[in-house]
């Protein structure tokens, strides 16, 4: 099958000789660890079969977060870290977006632009959501930002899942939002247009921003998507999926580089078709800076507001003393798999421990 990796290797080195001196340190340390990735370079393990003498040799993953297979566990294991979030109430996944006329200072400025698209967008829902026609107290939240439409185009926006209601201010009450309605989207996005005009004000960017952009209607969108679990996993993918992963890539021939995608609404996959130093330009873009924290926690789901979790507990169970079960454990990870030997892939044996491979280099930071 082919992957992210082969298209590196065959047309990163032209790549990087053409664009390299603009490239970002990210850009080229994403590129690198991809490349090396479960390759002799990264060192790894030998493993043999006693009984047909069968050797298997298991290298070791280069764990950038921007790597298609290297985030296969990782869902699954932060969704058992989020265990102790979870509130038997429903939930909403609200969509904060940035105008296009905005993306390419986005581009240019990732790490202030991200920073301020996550603190705008949570401060105009904490502010509508402390209006008592809506909740009338405090939030709880998490957002992810993401960066990438479905045909790898530059499409920044964060995702925050929201409990349906808040804590009241004196911490005494939960207050329920209405059924399928948890603020404005009208007022929410007006709130959200200002809040982020008048941080960026504070900025030399702020004179590369065409003015037109503070008076059009800025997208934010609100859906309900169930409770607990049902909800966590439905944020999940957006956290740890890629920009692209390595089952939608089609082919690689005469510098094109084919891969499939679902257009939103879409019912069939489409075909892109872009050459190769595109393709890798597309997909580039989606790199984060080193140490962004692109997973955010508000209000009392904050570390910082953390114990305000267990007072909304103990209200929430005296409102439903005896609930439906509403929120379902996650399923416990196996770690069994991750430690046992490997089986013989001809004839099903145990394979013992042969050798450990050292890497030829550093593992790529």
């Amino acid at each position: 099958m082919l992957e992210l990796a082969d298209i590196f290797r065959v047309y990163g080195s032209a790549y990087r000789q053409k664009y390299g001196a603009k490239m970002l340190s990210s850009h080229h340390r994403a590129m690198a660890a991809i490349e090396r990735c479960r390759t002799a370079v990264m060192g790894g393990q030998v493993y043999a079969c006693e009984q047909c003498q069968f050797k298997r040799y298991s290298y070791h993953s280069c764990r950038n977060r921007h790597c298609p297979k290297c985030q296969n566990q990782a869902a699954e294991t932060w969704l058992q870290k989020q265990q102790a979030l979870l509130l038997p109430v429903g939930y909403f996944l609200l969509t904060f977006t940035l105008p296009a006329e905005l993306r390419s200072v986005a581009r240019s400025n990732q790490k202030l632009i991200y920073n301020t698209l996550f603190s705008s967008a949570a401060s105009a829902l904490q502010l509508l959501g402390s209006d008592p026609r809506f909740i009338g107290g405090q939030m709880g939240f998490l957002g992810v930002l993401h960066t990438w439409g479905r045909d790898l185009s530059y499409h920044p926006h964060v995702h925050f899942l929201v409990p349906a209601g808040g804590l009241s201010y004196d911490d005494l009450r939960w207050l329920p939002c209405r059924k399928k309605f948890l603020v404005s989207v009208k007022a929410l996005s007006k709130l959200f247009r200002a809040k982020f005009r008048d941080t960026l004000k504070k900025t030399p960017l702020f004179s590369q921003v065409a003015s037109t952009v503070w008076l059009k209607k800025w997208v934010v969108h609100s859906q309900p998507v169930g409770r607990g679990d049902t909800a966590l996993r439905y944020l999940a993918p957006y956290i740890f999926r890629v920009a692209i992963s390595n089952n939608r890539l089609l082919s690689m021939d005469n510098g094109l580089v084919r891969f499939r995608y679902k257009a939103s609404g879409a019912k069939h996959f489409s075909v892109s078709t872009l050459p190769a130093d595109t393709f890798i330009h597309r997909f580039l873009q989606h790199v984060l800076p080193k140490g962004f924290v692109k997973v955010r926690y508000f209000g009392f789901f904050s570390s910082a507001k953390r114990s305000l979790l267990s007072q909304v507990r103990q209200l929430l169970a005296q409102l439903y003393p005896t609930p439906p079960q509403l929120v379902h454990p996650l399923p416990e990870l196996s770690l069994a798999s991750t430690h046992s030997l490997p089986s013989c892939p001809l004839c099903g044996k145990p394979m013992a421990f042969v050798e450990r491979l050292i890497p030829a280099l550093p593992r790529p930071p």
